[in-house]
């Protein structure tokens, strides 16, 4: 979707949280739920560039799908026998009904209550996750899979998997009470947590923007529920953090911007102060978890008023600390960037060797390396990891940030033979 019609992406891709999440308090089923909300961006596709928008998408959304999915129940009818009427639909189809309950407390509990249906304890980790960032958040299978780095076709497997779970186990609809709540939240904060860094990683492409904000705004309602977890604390000043860079990622034609080179003017001080004042109320508890300790390096960068600045011996330490507490070959590729500024290329490369078939298929793994190749005059074996990495690339900027440093490489290597032939 392209031109004057890209804020129906955007309207769709906001409302589908809540559109979903009260879909699914009408029918009680999660396909169709999703099935319903479907259909009734199909509808909006093809009257709101002629009608322009309603007056509120999400209530618009909610009441359409919901006709939809009432129809396909009777379609189903003669299989199956229909539930009573007060399943599925309330006295009253005004969209005006359901505008005035936008307002209330009615959709927070919608969203909560399929979130933590998702991250049913029934269900594998994986599987909690994977239908949790499919059903509410409308990630994409391939999305998804890049985040788990798994082949799309194990991924598909796993959400199918996952909703006949759900569906068969016969999860309740009503929401935990306050133990089961707890016992899911590990599950629920890693979800959101996905959702942000897919946004993070879309770059200034449209839905990047929305997800970081949907990931963000969800973060709230969880801190609402758990108002002393200072783990959600944490992932809450993380994102907040990391969100208030995002002036600054990019240049004026969309490449990205390395974190040294950022104007830090860009940075929005408002979200940076939140986030600081949501870190050091998280570390009053004393209870530091994986989450405390990312917002905690995210604030180091955040606190320093020049590149030059950055404690890269604190991060350092902050990461050796992630990798105990949450081992991943991610966390010790970010470390590598900390231990390349304090000890330098060679020790980085060491640290990095050991991740190339975890991470054999991960873009920023053959970025870096190729870069840290660079550095230590390996040029050859530089210019396959940077080519590695465009082929890699999830954005044209991605590519052509990559090209950028593998177009300097040959240049150099045209010059050495002009000079010495």
């Amino acid at each position: 979707m392209t031109g004057d019609h890209d804020w129906i992406g955007l309207a769709l891709n906001g409302a589908r949280p809540r559109a979903v999440a009260a879909l699914y308090r009408y029918f009680r089923d999660v396909d169709l739920a999703e099935e319903a909300f479907q259909e009734a961006c199909l509808r909006a596709l093809r009257t709101w560039p002629d009608k322009g928008p309603p007056r509120d998408p999400v209530a618009w959304l909610i009441l359409v799908g919901r006709n939809t999915g009432v129809d396909t129940l009777r379609k189903r009818s003669r299989l199956v026998p229909l539930p009573s009427e007060d399943l599925l639909s309330d006295t009253e189809d005004a969209e005006t009904d359901v505008v005035e309950r936008l307002d209330t407390s009615h959709f927070r509990d919608d969203i909560l209550r399929l979130l933590f249906t998702c991250c049913h304890p029934d269900l594998p980790a994986t599987q909690q996750i994977a239908v949790a960032l499919r059903v509410v958040s409308g990630l994409s299978v391939p999305q998804i899979a890049r985040a788990f780095l798994v082949s799309e076709a194990a991924l598909e497997q796993r959400i199918t998997r996952a909703k006949a779970r759900i569906a068969k186990s016969g999860a309740s609809f009503e929401p935990p009470d306050a133990i089961e709540r707890a016992e899911r939240l590990g599950a629920v904060m890693v979800m959101i947590y996905l959702v942000f860094n897919e946004g993070y990683s879309a770059g200034q492409r449209a839905h990047g923007a929305a997800l970081c904000v949907e990931a963000i705004r969800l973060g709230r309602l969880l801190l609402g529920l758990f108002p002393s977890e200072p783990e959600l604390m944490g992932l809450l000043a993380l994102m907040v953090l990391q969100h208030s860079r995002r002036d600054a990622r990019f240049d004026a034609e969309g490449a990205p911007v390395l974190l040294d080179d950022q104007d830090r003017k860009l940075w929005d001080r408002v979200a940076i102060a939140e986030g600081l004042a949501m870190m050091d109320k998280a570390m009053r508890h004393g209870r530091p978890g994986p989450y405390q300790v990312q917002a905690a390096i995210a604030a180091l960068h955040a606190r320093a008023g020049a590149p030059e600045a950055t404690d890269w011996g604190q991060i350092d330490l902050l990461y050796g600390t992630l990798e105990r507490m949450q081992p991943s070959p991610v966390v010790t590729l970010n470390r590598a960037v900390a231990v390349s500024k304090t000890r330098g290329a060679i020790a980085a490369l060491e640290l990095i060797e050991p991740l190339a078939g975890p991470l054999a298929n991960y873009f920023y793994f053959h970025g870096l390396r190729g870069l840290l190749l660079t550095e230590t005059d390996r040029r050859d074996e530089a210019r396959e990891a940077l080519g590695r990495a465009i082929a890699l690339a999830g954005t044209p900027a991605e590519a052509a940030h990559i090209r950028k440093h593998l177009d300097a490489l040959d240049a150099e290597a045209r010059s050495r033979r002009f000079r010495y032939p």
